[in-house]
């Protein structure tokens, strides 16, 4: 009897801290992309130009990604623990501060907080799920993790246009409040003390970590507004990019007993291999929310309310896909899943190929929904199988880099894709333009009644040539990540199953790791 009570309150505090981890983490997953669509309002309200208003989402960024690496020493130094507690009591109030600011330059410094405290809620949230669960049941767990990370980007947009429809972009940030005190009081009661050890701190390492990635996350948030390598700011934080990513290689190589990020991580072939999906995953998943919504909006005139409807239902699918793969792993190969969720997204990419300057409503919901099926699919077992040849020790640190591989390729499949459609709409624009005369296409792009060569018919015919060159750069960046997608997949096989022999041989390899 006593031991079935202790094991009720095991489990009660297992189940308090799944849900005080998933609230922390989708607050800020949430974080990365509610603000996009309050920056018109945010821009107004705060007298900011439209460059210093980007900063508003680039502080953020940049900020998270170089604290990022340094989550496993800082676990290290004050517990994984106490760290928590700081990250997300640091973030709450730095979510109360974004929303009461009066400023463009407190909004920027408020947001950089933001990244600082953010960076290590993911990495510390999914090593202490792995921790708490034993291996057989790192699938599901890593199934309930996944939801905040994969389903917070996708409801970002549509909760934000919300807030700022209906209330003010002051809500956009404050909403964090209510969830940030529940996850805080959550972790208080169920996460168990752990005792922090010294580890000295690698001062070089971390500045040219600091230095590189801060310089990367700048250049490709950057580029395109300031036409890439025409700039020399871009030129400039290529080069400090490449220099201090680089020098930190060579650092490591030297010091590889107390490196601030050890790479050699990525001698584990599950691991690497994960890492390098995950990067693929990170570009699709973020691209392709980058430009969906502009997508609906300038061809197919959908408002921001009806924008985020016709989004979410993507959102579902991965919610329903995570909650059946979480079951099935530890019984299935699972390469199965992945290369199932794998072909998903190519299908549903290359139905979205099929889209003209025009979609139906339900083709972009089925399409969503089945890329949304996909992307669970892929993103569980990948989550799973990635750490589950590595020592329970290296896990937070391991959590750190992955984070970090799947927010620089977020970064990368944003910059790729929205440099592509711009610079497609001026080709395909010049190309169609050129080509109107000699087929006598203009009789056709425009409605009956009006003439080209009117001042008024010639501006119509000039908005329907740049609707059709538009739809013809979104169709290409859809079949560039289509066939990235397709092409990774042979990267599938070079992974273990992930499969456990048994349940006993399970229990007992977990019981070995604690």
């Amino acid at each position: 009897m006593i031991s079935r009570l202790k094991n009720n309150d095991a489990n009660g505090n297992r189940t308090l801290l799944v849900v005080s981890v998933m609230l922390a983490t989708l607050m800020q997953a949430l974080d990365t992309t509610i603000a996009n669509v309050a920056l018109p309002d945010m821009q107004g309200s705060l007298s900011a130009t439209q460059d210093q208003v980007s900063w508003v989402l680039t502080s953020y960024i940049v900020a998270a990604a170089i604290l990022t690496p340094v989550t496993g020493w800082l676990a290290g130094r004050l517990g994984r623990r106490r760290l928590l507690i700081i990250a997300v009591g640091g973030f709450t109030v730095a979510s109360l501060l974004c929303g009461i600011a009066t400023g463009i330059g407190e909004m920027v410094f408020y947001r950089v907080l933001q990244g600082v405290f953010g960076a290590s809620l993911v990495p510390i949230s999914q090593s202490l799920l792995l921790d708490a669960f034993p291996k057989e049941k790192h699938g599901a767990a890593m199934a309930m993790w996944g939801m905040g990370i994969m389903v917070g980007p996708i409801l970002g947009p549509p909760l934000g246009g919300f807030l700022t429809q209906n209330y003010s972009w002051h809500w956009v940030f404050l909403i964090n409040l209510p969830i940030g005190i529940l996850a805080l009081i959550g972790i208080l009661a169920s996460v168990k003390k752990d005792q922090p050890h010294e580890r000295p701190l690698d001062g070089i390492g971390l500045g040219l970590l600091a230095l590189g990635i801060g310089a990367l996350q700048l250049f490709l948030d950057r580029g395109q507004g300031e036409d890439w390598f025409d700039s020399l700011e871009i030129q400039i934080e290529a080069a400090l990019a490449f220099l201090a990513l680089y020098t930190y290689a060579l650092w490591w190589w030297r010091h590889r007993e107390h490196s601030l990020l050890d790479l050699g991580l990525l001698k584990n072939a599950n691991f690497a291999v994960g890492c390098a999906l995950i990067f693929i995953v990170g570009i699709v998943l973020f691209a392709t929310l980058a430009l969906l919504p502009p997508y609906l909006s300038t061809l197919m005139n959908y408002p921001v309310l009806t924008i985020g409807l016709v989004l979410a239902p993507r959102g579902v699918g991965t919610m329903l896909s995570m909650m059946v793969v979480g079951r099935l792993l530890g019984r299935v190969d699972a390469r199965g899943p992945i290369l199932i969720g794998m072909g998903l997204m190519v299908l549903s990419l290359h139905g979205m190929t099929q889209f003209g300057p025009t979609a139906s409503m339900s083709a972009v919901v089925w399409l969503g929904v089945i890329q949304g099926l996909g992307l669970g699919l892929v993103f569980v077992p990948i989550s799973t199988v990635a750490y589950a040849t590595l020592e329970p020790h290296q896990r937070t640190e391991a959590a750190g880099l992955f984070s970090l591989v799947r927010n620089i390729g977020s970064s990368v499949g944003i910059s790729v894709v929205m440099t592509l459609l711009s610079r497609a709409g001026q080709i395909n624009h010049a190309e169609i333009g050129a080509r109107i005369p000699a087929f006598g296409a203009e009789t056709t792009l425009l409605p009956p009644m009006w003439n080209p060569d009117t001042v008024s018919g010639a501006a119509l015919l000039n908005v329907e040539v740049m609707r059709q060159s538009a739809a013809i750069g979104y169709l290409n960046d859809f079949k560039l990540m289509m066939l990235l997608t397709l092409v990774s997949m042979p990267l599938v096989l070079l992974m273990q199953s992930g499969k456990h022999p048994a349940a006993g041989s399970a229990g007992a390899d977990a019981a070995a790791a604690h």
